[in-house]
């Protein structure tokens, strides 16, 4: 009887590679978690926001971002403006704004609040920013949508969003292709409230000067009081003239 040998023989020196091979190959570390949220990091990789990025930085409106984001469960929405959009300015227009001014206009491009494309069809008008009051000639941000398009007004711009730049559930940045620029620093002052109507002067022997019932009712009780003096007093002298008659 003939002995089949075996098709594969496993040397000692080959089970102990395979072994050790199998023991090493272990599940591959998950990547540490990523870093505090930076805009201006995400502006930058996105490229086309130069004087966005400078104008944030100057104001220091980056930080306040970067600090909201990491101290609050609220999340963020930037209305980014790109560098043609700053391009399409009128000339001067960035510089006749003190710090104070250029600090608004940034912030008035900021939503405390993450918001996406869907979320714009359900909200409601006017859009408080990070600039403050959303009154008439103040910061009012209006936003309306037709179907996945984003129209926004300030009043004195009208543009749209032309593009997600980044949004990762915490964070969203929208690309405009205008500068918004808000009322309170671009627009025209709200008028003067008129002035209250002067209180009309009386006219002579008009119906106010008339006498009323009770004054009437005054005068005739003292008139009435005086005649009865008189008749009693002259009433006395009648009598006393008599008795000095006789």
């Amino acid at each position: 009887m003939v002995m089949k040998k075996p098709l594969f023989h496993l040397s000692p020196l080959l089970i102990f590679l395979l072994h050790s091979t199998t023991t090493l190959a272990q599940p591959a570390a998950a990547p540490a978690p990523a870093g505090p949220t930076n805009v201006t990091k995400i502006l930058e990789k996105a490229g086309q926001f130069t004087l966005l990025i400078r104008l944030m930085k100057a104001t220091s409106v980056a930080d306040q971002i970067d600090h909201q984001l990491n101290d609050s469960n609220n999340g963020m929405t930037l209305f980014a403006p790109s560098d043609n959009a700053f391009a399409g300015l009128s000339s001067g227009t960035l510089n006749s704004l003190n710090d104070q001014q250029k600090v608004a206009l940034i912030q008035f491009h900021v939503i405390p609040s993450y918001i996406t494309v869907s979320q714009f069809q359900t909200m409601s008008n006017p859009i408080r920013t990070n600039a403050g009051d959303s009154s008439p000639y103040k910061y009012p941000l209006n936003v309306t949508t037709f179907g996945n398009s984003v129209n926004i007004s300030t009043g004195i711009t009208n543009t749209s969003v032309s593009g997600t730049v980044y949004t990762d559930g915490q964070l969203a940045v929208y690309q405009v292709d205008k500068v918004l620029l808000p009322w309170d620093l671009f627009g025209s002052k709200p008028p003067a409230p008129a002035p209250a109507p002067a209180k009309p002067k009386k006219k002579a022997g008009s119906a106010d000067d008339t006498p009323d019932d009770t004054t009437l009712a005054t005068s005739g009780a003292s008139s009435l009081k005086v005649t009865v003096q008189n008749v009693v007093v002259f009433g006395f002298a009648m009598v006393a003239a008599t008795m000095l008659s006789r």
